[in-house]
């Protein structure tokens, strides 16, 4: 179920599937989101 709201989430950008996704992370006791290869963290931003 995480994987799918996530992928749903990533694909769609469904407000409501990032809060299931978050909501089943809480309960496994993983906070870890995936990260998508070449994303760019805050430090990429500040100039």
């Amino acid at each position: 179920m995480k994987d799918f709201s996530w992928k749903y989430f990533s694909m769609t950008g469904d407000v409501d599937a990032y809060l299931l996704y978050k909501e089943v992370n809480t309960q496994d006791g993983d906070e870890a989101e995936p990260e998508e290869e070449g994303a760019l963290d805050a430090a990429d931003w500040v100039q």
